[in-house]
């Protein structure tokens, strides 16, 4: 497996491959979907740009089989706070979710945060995301305690169906 920073070439197959993982009817390939909750897009190229240029030490990883193969998958990483760095959009596409790439980008990841100084990972995840965050804690991720409120006004996260959404911070020391 190749494991690399994103080009920014590559946005918009990046958005494209988040947007079939979590939303739409694409989503539902996967267990992964958020479509029953959330609707429109999670994201685009502009947005992944933009958040980039904000935060020049952030990246989008992707997965592939080889270099120049197709894209399997991608997360984000950035430095947090002193020893922390956070994960998130961990993205597998739908119809490979059951290979276990998630689980190796998750490992790979956790591999380059730490290359980096990382002590510990933190990620948010939606609360009613109960095999999610179950997921998360076989691979050694803990409940920290902390919420945080969904940014009900931000539509780049979508458009909620409900109005009882909040993260909860989940963290692994490294």
């Amino acid at each position: 497996m190749h494991f690399a920073p994103a080009d920014p070439s590559e946005l918009p197959a990046i958005a494209a491959l988040v947007n079939s993982a979590y939303r739409g009817e694409s989503s539902r390939q996967g267990w992964t979907t958020e479509a029953d909750y959330l609707g429109g897009q999670r994201t685009d190229a502009q947005t992944l740009a933009s958040d980039l240029a904000a935060n020049p030490q952030a990246m989008v990883m992707t997965l592939r089989e080889a270099v120049g193969a197709p894209l399997l998958g991608c997360v984000w990483l950035e430095p947090a706070d002193a020893g922390a760095w956070y994960l998130g959009m961990l993205t597998v596409r739908p119809d490979l979710q059951d290979r276990q790439l998630g689980r190796t980008m998750l490992a790979a990841a956790e591999d380059h945060a730490r290359g980096q100084g990382a002590q510990r990972v933190r990620m948010t995840v939606i609360q009613i995301r109960d095999t999610l965050i179950a997921w998360y804690e076989r691979r050694g991720y803990a409940r920290t305690g902390e919420t945080r409120p969904f940014p009900y006004a931000d539509l780049r996260f979508g458009q909620p169906a409900r109005d009882d959404l909040e993260f909860i911070v989940m963290e692994k020391a490294l």
